[in-house]
């Protein structure tokens, strides 16, 4: 990146997982249809999501070696700080003269070397925080931002003296549109398995466990199981049903989760998000270390609107899954009472509408 990409820029941050960076993502594509002559840059991790697909883009970026913190020993948390002050301090030197307009943070280790270094020099800064409860950063830099988009009312009141506004979690562009219903879908009908874009070792393993007893007992069925990029190949070279697809990451997840009549999935935010946008039922399993235990938040949260079942990781997790799996599967009214009718989601345009009101003419 040349110093000139971060003059006036609108500079997005935000990664680690999929749960950080698709918002950013899709934050950043509405940036550049409304304002088409606003620079527009971004920043993140190498270790992240964002490592893999900002290379793959047409944004310019940039990257730093950097890591997250929590559950860290003493000495690997000795070398994450001093990874986040290298980056930081790189950060602060080019900003001092090549000022962006603002930094819009979506959370995750990835985001830290930007925000740090935007609130350090005064450079206005807004987050968008998709969880039920805060991720560590955006808790610490939540009342120096000029507004912090909530995913959730629930998030409102953990975060005392922030400027905080509602307004759902941005979703890709691919989502803002109209979906079939489940109702309308034939057989074969598909089971979609996700564990999230880096993947889950635990769902993984009990889906293998699962697949073949809920295949044999329902031949109209099949399952698209994406295992995520590290877990691929030892998921993929184990035997499987030949209705069982195993692949290691899905590009059009619009495509996929619209095949489909039933989900299994994580519960993070934007997945959550994507789910209700595409109107898809789903059992959700979530991250039993997820900071601030987010992730069975975040399905609760989906839970009381009658749009998922929660799952807990635990023992005989292949069993749980089997459960759930064919009392939906074999149900089509079940499917159909989970799988509501798609809510409309205008996050983007809320925080859009709102950073222009801060900012003034952009």
């Amino acid at each position: 990146m040349t110093r000139l990409e971060f003059k006036d820029a609108l500079v997005f941050t935000g990664g680690g997982t999929g749960g950080h960076f698709f918002p950013a993502v899709a934050l950043a594509e509405g940036a550049k249809t409304r304002w088409p002559k606003l620079p527009i840059a971004f920043v993140g991790a190498t270790r992240g999501i964002e490592g893999i697909h900002l290379p793959r883009s047409q944004w310019p970026h940039r990257l730093y070696e950097v890591e997250g913190f929590l559950g860290r020993s003493p000495l690997q948390m000795a070398r994450a700080a001093w990874k986040l002050w290298r980056a930081k301090a790189d950060l602060k030197a080019q900003w001092e003269g090549d000022r962006p307009k603002a930094v819009i943070g979506t959370g995750g280790y990835g985001a830290a070397p930007a925000l740090l270094a935007a609130r350090s020099l005064g450079i206005p800064y807004f987050l968008h925080e998709s969880n039920a409860a805060p991720g560590e950063l955006v808790r610490r830099v939540s009342k120096g931002a000029e507004r912090v988009w909530c995913g959730m009312d629930a998030v409102m009141a953990l975060l005392p003296g922030a400027a905080c506004l509602t307004v759902g979690t941005p979703i890709r562009p691919s989502f803002l549109r109209e979906f079939s219903k489940v109702k309308d879908l034939k057989a074969p009908f598909q089971l979609l398995v996700l564990g999230g874009s880096g993947g889950a070792r635990a769902i993984n393993e009990a889906l293998m466990l699962a697949a073949p007893p809920l295949l044999e007992q329902f031949p109209d069925w099949k399952i698209l199981h994406q295992a995520g990029a590290k877990e691929f190949e030892r998921i993929y070279s184990a035997p499987h049903h030949e209705r069982h697809q195993i692949v290691p990451f899905i590009e059009a997840m619009d495509q996929a989760m619209e095949a489909s009549s039933l989900v299994i999935s994580r519960s993070g935010a934007s997945t959550c998000a994507e789910l209700k946008a595409a109107g898809r039922g789903a059992i959700l399993i979530p991250l039993p270390n997820s900071a601030h235990d987010h992730q069975r938040k975040n399905a609760e949260a989906l839970g009381l609107e009658n749009r998922a079942v929660l799952v807990s990781q635990q023992p005989n997790l292949a069993d749980h899954i089997e459960a759930h799996a064919a009392s939906h599967m074999a149900n089509t009214y079940a499917r159909i009472k989970l799988g509501q009718s798609p809510a409309l989601n205008h996050a983007v345009e809320l925080c859009l509408d709102d950073l222009a009101k801060v900012l003034g003419n952009l």
